[in-house]
């Protein structure tokens, strides 16, 4: 059988897709991240499903999960918060999967990204403010970061940066951008985007952390930096423009 490894979006079940919910109804097993899969999501899956949760899991743990399914001929699903391209440990899984032999496919989801810009109400680019949108993280006590992607280095670009996995280092997010957005560079963070705990904070690299702190924010959030998140005085796309200007 195969693992069908599936993003389940940001927390609202209704987020899903409707290649997931399909799937999750079939399935025989469904693997899944308790931190952050919330249980409106499960309820798609059958009555008579195995749930397993991985977040006292390791990699090899998982798999063994995945492949013993497998094994036994039963339909397995992978479910991974947001979407399977961002740091959902898809390739070391299936890496893993592919050395036993078990075939694999992937569902995307509504990344958390995308459902905090909802929440917001903004688009992460704008004419002539920002046209490139930066997905990284912040280094704490998890896999080191490229020295090339050091996040004062990607800063110069001041294009607009997302930050998933580094509410904790929300100090050092701040002191790393100062430099190139300055104070009142406008800061959004959205934790459990779509959920129904989700929490929005707006404000500023001058106030951001403090705020981050008082809420007691410790996992779940994007911090996204920008200036298409404090200015509402730009131009109209070309794209969409009059004819008139398009000449």
């Amino acid at each position: 059988m195969t693992v069908h490894f599936i993003g389940a979006g940001p927390g609202a079940a209704d987020l899903l897709t409707v290649r997931a919910v399909r799937m999750l109804g079939g399935a025989d097993v469904c693997v899944y991240a308790g931190t952050y899969v919330t249980a409106d999501v499960l309820a798609n899956c059958r009555d008579d499903a195995q749930l397993i949760d991985t977040q006292h899991l390791n990699l090899d743990e998982i798999t063994a999960h995945l492949v013993a399914a497998h094994m036994r001929g039963a339909d397995v699903v992978r479910l991974c918060s947001g979407d399977p391209s961002i740091y959902s440990a898809l390739a070391e899984q299936t890496r893993r999967l592919d050395m036993a032999g078990v075939p694999w496919d992937v569902t995307p989801g509504v990344p958390a990204y995308a459902a905090a810009a909802a929440v917001l109400g903004r688009e992460l680019t704008a004419p002539e403010l920002s046209q490139t949108v930066i997905l990284t993280r912040a280094q704490a006590r998890s896999t080191a970061m490229p020295a090339t992607e050091a996040l004062p280095l990607l800063a110069r670009s001041r294009a607009t940066i997302v930050l998933h996995l580094a509410i904790t280092r929300i100090r050092q997010v701040v002191s790393d951008l100062l430099g190139e957005y300055g104070p009142e560079a406008a800061v959004a963070v959205v934790a459990n985007a779509s959920a129904h705990n989700e929490v929005v904070l707006r404000g500023t690299l001058a106030d951001i952390a403090d705020q981050v702190e008082a809420a007691g924010m410790r996992q779940a959030a994007v911090i996204i930096v920008g200036n298409t998140l404090g200015h509402s005085a730009f131009a109209d796309s070309h794209l969409y423009a009059t004819r008139d200007r398009r000449r």
